[in-house]
């Protein structure tokens, strides 16, 4: 019997224990569960899924020291923003009010400067997203991992995590299967940016685990 992993929550499938609450009996393969799975904690597909690695079958970690930075790294308005924001939460959650104000002043001037999308593209989205997931949350990883900077490395698992779940909806609208957003609610976790779907939000957070009142209803637009 083998056992099969979420990639956005860690909620695992075992198939000697099936998923009764589900109606997969105990005993059912894989392979045999329904493309229609989704995970019980976090509403992945079953495409989020990946088997669970013997630890003796975990490649050595790399011993290499050696990192090429970006030697220049051109950041729009809308992300110098983003960043300032989280430095703010930062700040705050140091007891730092001073910096905090400063660095949320810096957010609210980025983001007044950065251009509106009219028409976002898709596939433009697409492609920065499979990016990250490919070679970016790699590198930064590596980098973080180095110099031993814990905070960064719990941010960064958030946020491969959440991308990952975006680009398990995206692949859902690209799948003409949009009609996945009617008749239901959409959520969104306040501290990792976690996309919930379903009609009543999870009683954590299944990223980061805050309780649910730190999740907010996406209202939709008239």
């Amino acid at each position: 019997m083998k056992k099969y992993v979420c990639s956005i929550c860690g909620y695992i499938y075992d198939e000697a224990f099936g998923y009764p609450e589900g109606k997969i009996s105990p005993g059912m393969k894989w392979a045999d569960v329904p493309s229609s799975f989704v995970c019980p904690l976090c509403g992945a597909s079953k495409s989020e899924f990946n088997e669970q690695e013997e630890e003796s079958s975990k490649p050595a970690a790399s011993t290499s020291e050696t990192i090429s930075l970006p030697v220049d790294i051109n950041y729009t308005a809308a992300e110098l923003s983003a960043v300032f924001s989280n430095l703010a939460k930062g700040s705050k959650k140091q007891y730092k009010p001073e910096m905090a104000a400063l660095y949320s002043e810096l957010a609210s001037y980025y983001i007044q400067k950065s251009e509106k999308l009219n028409n976002p593209d898709f596939e433009s989205l697409k492609t920065l997203l499979q990016a990250d997931l490919s070679s970016h949350f790699a590198f930064a990883n590596e980098v973080a991992g180095k110099n031993h900077d814990r905070g960064a490395l719990r941010a960064l698992k958030w946020a491969e995590q959440v991308s990952k779940m975006i680009n398990s909806h995206l692949k859902k609208v690209e799948s003409s299967a949009a009609d996945f957003l009617k008749e239901t609610n959409v959520y969104v976790c306040d501290i990792c940016g976690f996309i919930y779907v379903g009609d009543e939000k999870p009683e954590i957070c299944p990223v980061c685990k805050v309780p649910s009142m730190k999740m907010t209803q996406v209202r939709r637009s008239a």
